[in-house]
């Protein structure tokens, strides 16, 4: 007797349908794989940020901790798609070596400190203001220039269009000339 591909399909069907008919257990790790890990857990809707794609992820938060990452199927970018990065996301949320504080260490110093991230917001925003003030131009040769060439800035793949954009206004507003993005160097 020989037993085509079909008639093999037809034969583990109905015994798939017998079986279940009858009340038999699934296996335990099929059991086991019925509860799953996002039972109870809150969607969040969110974005990738590993490029500057920007696809759209639904975590599963539950007490306070992603406990799974998919693709957002109604996002118009990936369409419930994921990147391997993208699919790897939570391990960089939950590695235990993350970094949750800004670490700053002070001129001379061979130690780094933890510092909040509020401090270290306000600290760069000083250090950017008295460097622009202390290097800032306004005429050159009798023309008007305003601007400093003690900073610099530069982009990364990682920020869209719309923040690239903001940056770059940003930059302009204080005077910087030397703008770069990291897709040109």
């Amino acid at each position: 007797m020989t037993v085509t591909r079909r008639d093999f399909l037809k034969g583990v069907g109905a015994g798939a349908g017998l079986a279940g008919a009858a009340g038999i257990e699934a296996f335990p790790s099929e059991v086991a794989a019925r509860e799953l890990k996002t039972k109870g857990a809150k969607e969040v809707p969110s974005l990738c940020y590993y490029c500057a794609v920007g696809c759209g992820i639904v975590a599963s938060v539950a007490d306070g901790k992603v406990v799974a990452i998919q693709g957002d199927p109604e996002h118009p970018i990936n369409r419930g798609t994921l990147c391997s990065k993208a699919q790897a996301y939570i391990q960089a949320l939950d590695h235990p070596k993350r970094l949750t504080r800004a670490l700053y260490r002070a001129p001379g110093a061979t130690e780094w400190q933890e510092k909040p991230l509020d401090w270290a917001m306000a600290e760069i925003a000083q250090r950017i203001k008295a460097t622009r003030d202390a290097a800032f131009t306004e005429t050159e040769d009798g023309v008007t220039v305003n601007r400093t060439e003690a900073i610099a800035a530069l982009g990364s793949a990682v920020i869209a269009n719309e923040e690239c954009y903001l940056l770059t206004k940003l930059m302009r507003g204080l005077g910087v000339v030397w703008l770069e993005h990291q897709a040109r160097v």
